[in-house]
Protein backbone atom coordinates (compact mmCIF):
# COMPACT_ATOMS: atom_id res chain seq x y z
CA UNK A 1 0.00 0.00 0.00
CA UNK A 2 1.45 3.25 -0.88
CA UNK A 3 2.51 5.56 2.28
CA UNK A 4 2.74 9.46 1.96
CA UNK A 5 5.12 11.17 4.57
CA UNK A 6 3.83 14.29 4.38
CA UNK A 7 -0.28 15.27 4.61
CA UNK A 8 0.49 17.80 1.49
CA UNK A 9 2.15 14.94 -0.76
CA UNK A 10 -1.17 12.78 0.23
CA UNK A 11 -3.74 15.27 -0.17
CA UNK A 12 -1.89 16.79 -3.43
CA UNK A 13 -1.55 12.87 -5.09
CA UNK A 14 -5.43 11.87 -4.07
CA UNK A 15 -5.99 15.64 -5.37
CA UNK A 16 -4.31 14.80 -8.75
CA UNK A 17 -6.12 11.47 -9.23
CA UNK A 18 -9.69 13.08 -8.22
CA UNK A 19 -8.99 15.75 -10.89
CA UNK A 20 -7.97 12.88 -13.61
CA UNK A 21 -11.25 10.84 -12.52
CA UNK A 22 -12.92 13.81 -13.02
CA UNK A 23 -11.56 15.13 -16.31
CA UNK A 24 -11.88 11.65 -17.53
CA UNK A 25 -15.79 11.97 -16.44
CA UNK A 26 -16.21 15.05 -17.85
CA UNK A 27 -14.85 14.26 -21.14
CA UNK A 28 -17.24 10.87 -21.26
CA UNK A 29 -20.26 13.66 -19.99
CA UNK A 30 -19.25 16.03 -22.52
CA UNK A 31 -18.87 13.28 -25.71
CA UNK A 32 -22.19 12.25 -24.87
CA UNK A 33 -24.02 15.74 -24.39
CA UNK A 34 -22.11 16.84 -27.62
CA UNK A 35 -24.34 13.54 -29.53
CA UNK A 36 -27.20 14.01 -27.53
CA UNK A 37 -27.19 18.16 -28.96
CA UNK A 38 -26.45 16.87 -32.49
CA UNK A 39 -29.07 13.99 -32.50
CA UNK A 40 -31.48 16.60 -31.28
CA UNK A 41 -30.43 19.33 -34.16
CA UNK A 42 -30.32 15.90 -36.27
CA UNK A 43 -34.18 15.37 -35.61
CA UNK A 44 -35.28 19.18 -35.98
CA UNK A 45 -33.64 19.29 -38.98
CA UNK A 46 -35.30 16.26 -40.32
CA UNK A 47 -38.34 17.32 -38.76
CA UNK A 48 -38.02 20.78 -40.82
CA UNK A 49 -37.51 19.51 -44.37
CA UNK A 50 -40.35 16.95 -43.73
CA UNK A 51 -42.49 19.74 -43.34
CA UNK A 52 -40.77 21.69 -46.17
CA UNK A 53 -41.63 18.55 -48.58
CA UNK A 54 -45.29 18.89 -47.03
CA UNK A 55 -45.73 22.17 -48.35
CA UNK A 56 -44.49 21.35 -51.48
CA UNK A 57 -47.45 18.69 -51.63
CA UNK A 58 -51.27 19.45 -52.90
CA UNK A 59 -53.86 17.78 -54.53
CA UNK A 60 -55.45 18.18 -58.05
CA UNK A 61 -58.63 18.50 -59.23
CA UNK A 62 -59.21 14.90 -59.98
CA UNK A 63 -58.25 14.14 -56.44
CA UNK A 64 -54.72 12.91 -56.92
CA UNK A 65 -51.50 14.07 -54.68
CA UNK A 66 -49.07 16.47 -56.50
CA UNK A 67 -45.77 16.92 -54.96
CA UNK A 68 -43.48 20.07 -56.82
CA UNK A 69 -40.45 20.40 -55.41
CA UNK A 70 -38.15 23.48 -55.67
CA UNK A 71 -34.80 23.02 -57.39
CA UNK A 72 -33.05 24.20 -54.15
CA UNK A 73 -34.41 21.24 -52.52
CA UNK A 74 -34.40 18.86 -55.99
CA UNK A 75 -30.48 19.15 -55.84
CA UNK A 76 -30.52 18.68 -52.12
CA UNK A 77 -32.57 15.22 -52.43
CA UNK A 78 -30.81 14.56 -55.16
CA UNK A 79 -28.62 10.56 -55.60
CA UNK A 80 -25.66 12.73 -56.63
CA UNK A 81 -25.42 13.88 -53.31
CA UNK A 82 -26.54 10.99 -52.16
CA UNK A 83 -26.87 12.60 -48.34
CA UNK A 84 -30.54 13.46 -47.60
CA UNK A 85 -33.25 11.56 -49.03
CA UNK A 86 -37.46 11.83 -48.91
CA UNK A 87 -40.63 9.53 -49.37
CA UNK A 88 -44.36 10.16 -48.89
CA UNK A 89 -46.54 6.83 -48.25
CA UNK A 90 -50.31 7.07 -48.18
CA UNK A 91 -52.26 5.04 -45.36
CA UNK A 92 -52.51 1.93 -46.85
CA UNK A 93 -48.28 2.08 -46.91
CA UNK A 94 -48.01 2.48 -50.95
CA UNK A 95 -45.27 4.82 -51.98
CA UNK A 96 -46.51 7.81 -53.56
CA UNK A 97 -43.64 9.94 -54.04
CA UNK A 98 -39.90 9.04 -53.44
CA UNK A 99 -35.67 10.42 -54.16
CA UNK A 100 -34.94 6.92 -54.02
CA UNK A 101 -34.12 5.04 -57.46
CA UNK A 102 -36.03 2.06 -55.90
CA UNK A 103 -38.80 4.76 -55.22
CA UNK A 104 -39.37 2.51 -52.03
CA UNK A 105 -40.14 3.95 -48.47
CA UNK A 106 -37.30 5.35 -45.64
CA UNK A 107 -39.41 3.75 -42.88
CA UNK A 108 -42.11 1.36 -42.84
CA UNK A 109 -45.42 3.21 -42.19
CA UNK A 110 -47.63 2.45 -39.00
CA UNK A 111 -50.69 3.71 -38.72
CA UNK A 112 -51.19 3.56 -34.80
CA UNK A 113 -47.89 5.81 -34.73
CA UNK A 114 -47.71 9.42 -33.42
CA UNK A 115 -48.15 12.51 -35.82
CA UNK A 116 -43.75 12.62 -35.42
CA UNK A 117 -42.01 9.80 -35.27
CA UNK A 118 -37.79 9.89 -35.46
CA UNK A 119 -36.74 6.63 -36.82
CA UNK A 120 -33.88 4.60 -38.04
CA UNK A 121 -33.97 2.36 -40.83
CA UNK A 122 -30.94 -0.11 -42.20
CA UNK A 123 -30.38 0.02 -46.16
CA UNK A 124 -28.12 -0.99 -47.86
CA UNK A 125 -24.73 -0.92 -45.24
CA UNK A 126 -26.29 2.60 -44.65
CA UNK A 127 -27.75 3.66 -41.54
CA UNK A 128 -30.85 5.93 -42.66
CA UNK A 129 -32.09 8.23 -39.28
CA UNK A 130 -34.42 10.94 -40.14
CA UNK A 131 -38.59 11.93 -39.12
CA UNK A 132 -41.64 10.61 -40.13
CA UNK A 133 -44.69 13.08 -40.44
CA UNK A 134 -47.99 11.88 -40.13
CA UNK A 135 -50.69 15.15 -42.32
CA UNK A 136 -53.77 15.55 -44.06
CA UNK A 137 -53.90 16.75 -47.43
CA UNK A 138 -57.23 17.46 -49.64
CA UNK A 139 -58.62 14.79 -47.05
CA UNK A 140 -56.28 11.53 -47.81
CA UNK A 141 -53.47 11.18 -44.75
CA UNK A 142 -49.82 9.87 -45.62
CA UNK A 143 -46.42 10.10 -43.61
CA UNK A 144 -44.13 12.57 -45.28
CA UNK A 145 -40.57 10.98 -44.52
CA UNK A 146 -37.04 12.19 -44.65
CA UNK A 147 -34.20 11.33 -43.62
CA UNK A 148 -29.90 11.56 -43.96
CA UNK A 149 -27.38 8.81 -44.18
CA UNK A 150 -25.41 8.81 -41.23
CA UNK A 151 -21.65 8.13 -42.57
CA UNK A 152 -22.03 11.60 -43.79
CA UNK A 153 -22.81 12.76 -40.57
CA UNK A 154 -20.31 10.70 -38.96
CA UNK A 155 -17.60 12.03 -40.74
CA UNK A 156 -18.91 15.48 -40.06
CA UNK A 157 -19.32 14.77 -36.05
CA UNK A 158 -15.84 13.43 -35.73
CA UNK A 159 -14.34 16.30 -37.39
CA UNK A 160 -16.09 18.34 -34.54
CA UNK A 161 -15.42 16.21 -31.98
CA UNK A 162 -11.63 15.76 -32.70
CA UNK A 163 -11.53 19.28 -33.03
CA UNK A 164 -13.31 20.36 -29.86
CA UNK A 165 -11.19 17.49 -27.84
CA UNK A 166 -7.86 19.30 -29.42
CA UNK A 167 -8.69 22.65 -28.00
CA UNK A 168 -10.23 21.98 -24.84
CA UNK A 169 -7.27 19.66 -24.06
CA UNK A 170 -4.39 23.08 -24.62
CA UNK A 171 -7.13 24.62 -22.74
CA UNK A 172 -7.67 22.46 -20.04
CA UNK A 173 -3.79 21.44 -19.15
CA UNK A 174 -2.98 24.87 -17.98
CA UNK A 175 -6.12 25.16 -16.05
CA UNK A 176 -5.29 22.21 -13.88
CA UNK A 177 -1.48 23.00 -13.53
CA UNK A 178 -2.58 26.47 -12.11
CA UNK A 179 -5.30 24.17 -10.40
CA UNK A 180 -2.70 22.41 -8.56
CA UNK A 181 -0.31 24.99 -8.03
CA UNK A 182 -3.07 26.63 -6.22
CA UNK A 183 -3.65 23.99 -4.00
CA UNK A 184 -0.30 23.40 -2.94
CA UNK A 185 -0.46 26.85 -1.83
CA UNK A 186 -3.86 26.79 -0.41
CA UNK A 187 -2.61 23.33 1.29
CA UNK A 188 0.20 24.76 2.83
CA UNK A 189 -1.55 27.90 3.92
CA UNK A 190 -3.75 25.91 5.79
CA UNK A 191 -1.24 23.64 7.15
CA UNK A 192 0.76 26.90 8.42
CA UNK A 193 -0.75 26.97 11.75
CA UNK A 194 -0.17 23.04 12.48
CA UNK A 195 3.69 23.95 11.29
CA UNK A 196 3.93 26.66 13.72
CA UNK A 197 2.41 24.20 16.58
CA UNK A 198 5.45 21.61 15.77
CA UNK A 199 7.94 23.94 16.13
CA UNK A 200 6.61 25.14 19.45
CA UNK A 201 6.47 21.30 20.46
CA UNK A 202 10.19 20.62 19.43
CA UNK A 203 10.61 23.63 22.04
CA UNK A 204 9.12 22.22 25.26
CA UNK A 205 11.71 20.32 27.14
CA UNK A 206 13.17 20.08 30.74
CA UNK A 207 13.97 23.89 30.55
CA UNK A 208 10.14 24.57 29.16
CA UNK A 209 7.88 22.33 30.92
CA UNK A 210 4.82 24.91 30.93
CA UNK A 211 5.31 25.23 26.89
CA UNK A 212 1.65 24.68 25.63
CA UNK A 213 0.51 24.10 22.05
CA UNK A 214 -2.01 27.15 20.47
CA UNK A 215 -4.94 25.72 19.74
CA UNK A 216 -6.85 28.67 18.29
CA UNK A 217 -5.87 28.75 14.40
CA UNK A 218 -5.44 25.47 14.16
CA UNK A 219 -8.12 23.51 11.85
CA UNK A 220 -10.51 21.80 13.92
CA UNK A 221 -10.55 18.49 13.38
CA UNK A 222 -6.71 18.70 14.62
CA UNK A 223 -7.93 20.50 17.78
CA UNK A 224 -8.80 17.77 19.55
CA UNK A 225 -5.55 16.17 19.26
CA UNK A 226 -3.65 19.33 20.15
CA UNK A 227 -5.71 19.56 23.02
CA UNK A 228 -5.03 15.82 24.12
CA UNK A 229 -1.24 16.64 23.68
CA UNK A 230 -1.55 19.75 26.18
CA UNK A 231 -3.42 17.54 28.85
CA UNK A 232 -0.69 15.36 28.73
CA UNK A 233 1.56 17.30 29.21
CA UNK A 234 0.02 19.38 32.09
CA UNK A 235 0.07 15.59 33.29
CA UNK A 236 3.49 14.95 32.32
CA UNK A 237 4.74 18.30 34.44
CA UNK A 238 2.65 17.61 37.44
CA UNK A 239 4.55 14.10 37.18
CA UNK A 240 7.61 15.96 37.09
CA UNK A 241 6.91 18.44 39.71
CA UNK A 242 5.96 15.80 41.97
CA UNK A 243 9.23 14.11 41.80
CA UNK A 244 10.87 17.24 41.80
CA UNK A 245 9.40 17.91 45.47
CA UNK A 246 10.22 14.70 46.55
CA UNK A 247 13.85 14.46 45.31
CA UNK A 248 13.82 18.10 47.44
CA UNK A 249 12.09 17.14 50.70
CA UNK A 250 13.96 14.01 50.89
CA UNK A 251 17.51 15.39 50.43
CA UNK A 252 16.62 18.53 52.83
CA UNK A 253 14.97 15.45 55.25
CA UNK A 254 18.80 13.64 55.22
CA UNK A 255 20.91 16.69 55.72
CA UNK A 256 19.77 17.01 59.42
CA UNK A 257 20.38 13.17 60.02
CA UNK A 258 23.91 13.46 58.16
CA UNK A 259 24.94 16.25 60.21
CA UNK A 260 23.90 14.58 63.68
CA UNK A 261 25.96 11.55 62.54
CA UNK A 262 28.54 13.26 61.48
CA UNK A 263 29.18 14.56 65.09
CA UNK A 264 28.72 11.76 66.50
CA UNK A 265 31.24 10.09 64.65
CA UNK A 266 33.87 12.76 65.38
CA UNK A 267 33.44 11.64 69.05
CA UNK A 268 34.87 8.14 68.37
CA UNK A 269 38.29 7.50 70.25
CA UNK A 270 39.21 4.81 67.56
CA UNK A 271 40.44 7.20 65.07
CA UNK A 272 40.75 4.64 61.96
CA UNK A 273 36.90 3.99 62.21
CA UNK A 274 36.19 7.55 62.46
CA UNK A 275 38.07 8.41 59.34
CA UNK A 276 36.15 5.82 57.49
CA UNK A 277 32.66 6.69 58.95
CA UNK A 278 33.90 10.34 57.83
CA UNK A 279 34.35 8.99 54.18
CA UNK A 280 31.38 7.55 54.35
CA UNK A 281 29.23 10.24 55.85
CA UNK A 282 30.60 12.61 53.61
CA UNK A 283 30.29 10.31 50.25
CA UNK A 284 26.43 10.47 51.27
CA UNK A 285 26.64 14.38 52.01
CA UNK A 286 27.89 15.07 48.41
CA UNK A 287 24.73 13.11 46.75
CA UNK A 288 22.44 14.58 48.97
CA UNK A 289 23.66 17.98 47.39
CA UNK A 290 23.69 16.67 44.47
CA UNK A 291 20.29 15.73 44.72
CA UNK A 292 19.52 19.33 46.07
CA UNK A 293 21.24 21.09 42.70
CA UNK A 294 19.19 18.55 40.55
CA UNK A 295 16.00 19.97 42.03
CA UNK A 296 16.77 23.74 42.18
CA UNK A 297 18.10 23.14 38.84
CA UNK A 298 14.47 22.10 37.57
CA UNK A 299 12.92 24.79 39.07
CA UNK A 300 15.78 27.38 38.23
CA UNK A 301 14.93 30.23 36.02
CA UNK A 302 18.36 32.24 34.09
CA UNK A 303 17.91 36.03 34.01
CA UNK A 304 18.48 37.03 30.42
CA UNK A 305 20.27 39.83 31.68
CA UNK A 306 22.90 38.34 34.05
CA UNK A 307 26.34 38.17 33.06
CA UNK A 308 28.97 36.54 34.62
CA UNK A 309 32.83 36.26 34.50
CA UNK A 310 33.89 33.01 33.67
CA UNK A 311 37.60 33.49 33.96
CA UNK A 312 36.87 34.41 37.58
CA UNK A 313 34.71 31.48 38.31
CA UNK A 314 36.82 29.08 36.95
CA UNK A 315 39.68 30.76 39.35
CA UNK A 316 37.48 30.28 42.34
CA UNK A 317 36.42 26.75 41.24
CA UNK A 318 40.50 26.00 40.46
CA UNK A 319 40.97 27.65 44.65
CA UNK A 320 37.95 25.58 45.98
CA UNK A 321 39.46 22.18 44.37
CA UNK A 322 42.81 21.92 44.78
CA UNK A 323 42.70 20.54 48.48
CA UNK A 324 41.10 17.88 46.91
CA UNK A 325 43.54 17.18 43.85
CA UNK A 326 46.30 17.72 46.34
CA UNK A 327 45.34 15.05 49.13
CA UNK A 328 45.11 12.91 45.75
CA UNK A 329 48.69 13.19 44.39
CA UNK A 330 47.08 15.52 41.80
CA UNK A 331 47.93 19.22 41.08
CA UNK A 332 45.52 21.94 39.56
CA UNK A 333 46.53 24.64 37.24
CA UNK A 334 44.27 27.77 35.70
CA UNK A 335 45.71 28.79 31.77
CA UNK A 336 44.32 31.04 29.03
CA UNK A 337 43.12 34.51 28.59
CA UNK A 338 44.11 36.75 31.39
CA UNK A 339 41.44 39.73 31.29
CA UNK A 340 37.54 38.41 32.05
CA UNK A 341 35.49 36.84 30.31
CA UNK A 342 31.72 37.97 30.14
CA UNK A 343 29.86 35.73 29.19
CA UNK A 344 26.01 35.30 29.78
CA UNK A 345 24.93 33.58 32.58
CA UNK A 346 24.62 33.55 36.46
CA UNK A 347 27.94 33.22 38.70
CA UNK A 348 26.50 30.80 41.14
CA UNK A 349 25.32 28.14 38.31
CA UNK A 350 28.68 28.23 36.27
CA UNK A 351 30.59 27.45 39.28
CA UNK A 352 28.50 24.68 39.73
CA UNK A 353 28.83 23.30 36.34
CA UNK A 354 32.61 23.93 36.29
CA UNK A 355 32.95 22.09 39.87
CA UNK A 356 31.58 19.30 38.57
CA UNK A 357 33.84 18.80 35.59
CA UNK A 358 36.44 19.29 38.26
CA UNK A 359 35.55 17.23 40.22
CA UNK A 360 35.33 14.52 37.58
CA UNK A 361 38.69 15.36 36.51
CA UNK A 362 40.71 14.68 39.25
CA UNK A 363 38.59 11.84 40.27
CA UNK A 364 39.65 9.96 36.92
CA UNK A 365 43.31 12.03 36.18
CA UNK A 366 46.25 9.71 36.74
CA UNK A 367 48.04 10.43 40.24
CA UNK A 368 51.27 12.67 39.52
CA UNK A 369 49.35 14.49 36.59
CA UNK A 370 47.87 18.07 36.62
CA UNK A 371 43.83 19.17 35.97
CA UNK A 372 43.63 21.97 33.74
CA UNK A 373 41.52 24.58 33.43
CA UNK A 374 41.71 26.89 30.02
CA UNK A 375 39.37 29.99 29.50
CA UNK A 376 39.25 31.02 26.34
CA UNK A 377 37.95 34.48 25.11
CA UNK A 378 35.31 33.51 22.94
CA UNK A 379 33.51 31.75 25.79
CA UNK A 380 34.87 28.87 26.75
CA UNK A 381 36.11 27.06 29.46
CA UNK A 382 37.97 23.86 28.81
CA UNK A 383 38.78 21.53 32.01
CA UNK A 384 41.16 18.62 31.14
CA UNK A 385 42.77 15.77 32.52
CA UNK A 386 44.67 12.49 32.10
CA UNK A 387 42.46 9.62 32.29
CA UNK A 388 41.21 6.75 30.07
CA UNK A 389 39.56 9.18 28.37
CA UNK A 390 35.69 8.33 27.08
CA UNK A 391 34.76 5.96 24.11
CA UNK A 392 32.82 6.33 21.46
CA UNK A 393 29.79 4.43 23.32
CA UNK A 394 30.20 6.03 26.41
CA UNK A 395 29.42 9.43 24.86
CA UNK A 396 25.82 9.14 24.71
CA UNK A 397 25.42 8.15 27.92
CA UNK A 398 27.52 10.23 30.97
CA UNK A 399 25.48 13.16 30.63
CA UNK A 400 22.24 10.52 31.53
CA UNK A 401 21.88 10.59 35.43
CA UNK A 402 22.76 8.00 37.67
CA UNK A 403 25.24 6.48 34.82
CA UNK A 404 28.21 5.19 35.72
CA UNK A 405 31.05 3.37 34.11
CA UNK A 406 32.29 1.00 37.18
CA UNK A 407 29.27 0.80 39.49
CA UNK A 408 31.49 -1.37 42.03
CA UNK A 409 33.70 1.71 42.22
CA UNK A 410 33.04 4.22 45.76
CA UNK A 411 32.58 8.01 45.38
CA UNK A 412 30.91 8.58 42.39
CA UNK A 413 26.99 9.16 41.49
CA UNK A 414 26.32 9.19 38.42
CA UNK A 415 24.56 12.98 38.75
CA UNK A 416 27.90 15.28 38.16
CA UNK A 417 27.86 15.07 34.34
CA UNK A 418 24.03 15.16 34.08
CA UNK A 419 24.32 18.56 36.20
CA UNK A 420 26.19 20.34 33.80
CA UNK A 421 24.21 18.81 31.12
CA UNK A 422 21.10 20.83 32.57
CA UNK A 423 22.91 24.23 33.46
CA UNK A 424 23.66 23.85 30.11
CA UNK A 425 20.53 23.93 28.79
CA UNK A 426 19.28 26.62 30.65
CA UNK A 427 22.18 29.05 29.35
CA UNK A 428 21.51 28.08 25.77
CA UNK A 429 25.58 26.67 25.98
CA UNK A 430 26.86 23.22 24.59
CA UNK A 431 29.55 20.96 26.38
CA UNK A 432 31.14 18.31 24.46
CA UNK A 433 34.40 15.80 25.17
CA UNK A 434 36.71 14.61 23.56
CA UNK A 435 39.44 12.86 23.56
CA UNK A 436 43.20 13.85 23.90
CA UNK A 437 46.41 12.20 22.51
CA UNK A 438 47.77 10.13 24.41
CA UNK A 439 45.56 9.71 27.21
CA UNK A 440 43.20 11.75 29.07
CA UNK A 441 39.83 13.96 28.07
CA UNK A 442 38.79 16.94 27.37
CA UNK A 443 35.51 18.46 28.66
CA UNK A 444 34.22 21.98 26.63
CA UNK A 445 31.78 24.41 28.05
CA UNK A 446 30.60 27.01 25.86
CA UNK A 447 28.77 29.98 26.71
CA UNK A 448 27.26 33.14 24.79
CA UNK A 449 29.51 35.76 25.22
CA UNK A 450 28.05 39.12 26.84
CA UNK A 451 27.57 42.15 24.42
CA UNK A 452 29.41 44.46 27.13
CA UNK A 453 30.93 44.23 30.72
CA UNK A 454 28.85 45.43 33.77
CA UNK A 455 29.68 48.41 35.05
Amino acid sequence: MLRFKSIISRIVILHIVAVVITSILMSVALSWLLSYATDNIHDKAMQEQAVSVGEHLSAGADGHLELKLSSDLLGLYSQEYGRYSYAVTDDQGRVLFSSLESHAALFPADARAGAIQFLQQRRDNATVSGASIRTSIGGQTVWIQTGEDLANRDVLIDDIVADFYKNVGWITLPILLVLLITDIAIFRRALQPLRQASEIAAGIGPARPGVRLPTEELPREIRPLVSAVNQGLDRLEEGFRIQRDFTADAAHELRTPLSILGTRIDMLEDQEIRRALRRNVEGMAHIVGQLLDIAELDAFVVNPEETADLRSVAAEVAEFVAPLALSQGKDVALLGAGEPVWVKGNTEMLGRAIRNLAENAINHTAVGSTVEFVVEEDGTVNVLDHGPGISDEERNLIFRRFWRRDRRKKGSTGLGLSIVQRIAELHSATVTVENRHPDGACFSLKFMPANSCPP
